[in-house]
């Protein structure tokens, strides 16, 4: 469960980070945010993370486009049943595609384009109950570790963006970064990320 709930956080995180680079508004949004909640102070506080509400969009986004898990643990079929017009006969191995749902048009506005605001008009949340979104699955069998996975992901993100500003290596633009997946045990990115901080 350790090993689960920091491997994925560190694939989460680099690809929040990759999204912010590519989208520099919202980075700058995020950090307006914690200048604003912070108040001038350096350090950042696991209880400060309750009042960084466009961070938790930023991380929801991040979820939703790069799920650490692209398929969910398997389940079995328990008797013969029909989803979606498709036949499952009794015992077949059935495997949740989150990562294709979190890219679904019948299910969101604009699919591929990271937009943190899509999630501050609605109720959708991580629990399990809302199936267009399923970062850690659902029911009894989801992921025990959400919330040691979802602080590892929002204090080390709330630190590196309160600390500094990040920019690509020798002047590339953001159109330089390459966003190609990696699929796997878990969704992480093909190439390395490699940034460089400036004080701000």
């Amino acid at each position: 469960m350790f090993s689960a709930g920091t491997h994925t956080s560190a694939v989460t995180l680099q690809w929040a980070m990759s999204e912010l680079i590519k989208n520099p508004k919202v980075m700058r949004k995020v950090q307006a945010e914690l200048r604003h909640v912070l108040k001038g102070r350096e350090r950042i506080y696991e209880s400060d993370i309750q009042d960084l509400d466009y961070l938790k969009l930023v991380i929801k986004e991040t979820l939703r486009l790069h799920p650490p898990l692209p398929l969910l643990l398997p389940r079995e079929a328990r008797v013969k049943s029909e989803i979606g017009g498709y036949q499952i006969p009794a015992n077949t191995k059935v495997m949740i595609n989150v990562w294709k749902i979190g890219r679904d048009p019948k299910y969101w506005i604009n699919p591929n384009n990271f937009i943190p605001e899509r999630f501050s008009d609605n109720a959708i949340n991580m629990l399990g109950k809302d199936f267009e979104f399923l970062p850690f699955g659902a029911g009894r069998r989801m992921c025990p570790a959400m919330n040691l996975g979802l602080i590892n992901v929002e204090l080390p993100l709330a630190m590196l963006l309160h600390h500094f500003n990040w920019e690509l290596p020798d002047g590339a633009t953001s159109e330089h970064l390459d966003m190609t997946e990696s699929f796997g045990a878990a969704l992480k990115r093909k190439h390395e990320l490699y940034l460089v901080p400036s004080a701000w």
